[in-house]
């Protein structure tokens, strides 16, 4: 396992890690997004597909559940489909919507509150934990598969420099 642990200390340091992550994706990809309210998930999401190519508004899909966005990922177009399951009723919902469908060699998928969907949702390849820790965050990234672990390998970030 693939592992990076680091101490943000404001909000522009968590874009910056969106955009270096953005740097590392490949299609197929599976991210999931832990931590509370307000701990920068949504940030974190917005910053990456920002860096990918994305050009317009990135929304919270707090309400729609998913929201799709094109991008460029080395060379070629991919969607890239962010979750917020937060507002799940259970995770039958998450099947009857469809949404697993998704989860295939071509697209990246980034899932907030993941645990709303155990234990339907697919594995992911990496998982980031997310903590508020006085003015800034704590954050951890954990490749759990080989295509995960390569791209944390890719991740060449040094934060608050």
């Amino acid at each position: 396992m693939q592992h990076f642990k680091t101490y943000l200390h404001e909000e522009a340091g968590t874009a910056e890690l969106g955009a270096r992550l953005a740097r590392t994706l490949a299609p197929g990809l599976t991210i999931y997004l832990h931590g509370d309210l307000g701990a920068g998930k949504t940030t974190l999401t917005r910053a990456l597909l920002h860096a990918a190519g994305h050009t317009g508004h990135v929304r919270s899909p707090t309400y729609t559940l998913a929201e799709p966005y094109s991008v460029t990922i080395a060379g070629r177009a991919v969607e890239v489909i962010h979750f917020d399951l937060y507002r799940l009723a259970s995770p039958e919902e998450f099947l009857d919507a469809g949404f697993r469908e998704h989860f295939n060699e071509h697209t990246v998928c980034i899932v907030e509150w993941p645990e709303k969907a155990h234990p339907v949702l697919p594995p992911p390849d990496i998982k980031v934990l997310l903590s508020i820790s006085g003015e800034g965050r704590e954050i951890e990234l954990q490749g759990l598969s080989d295509q995960g672990c390569q791209c944390l390998d890719r991740l060449k970030f040094a934060p608050n420099l």
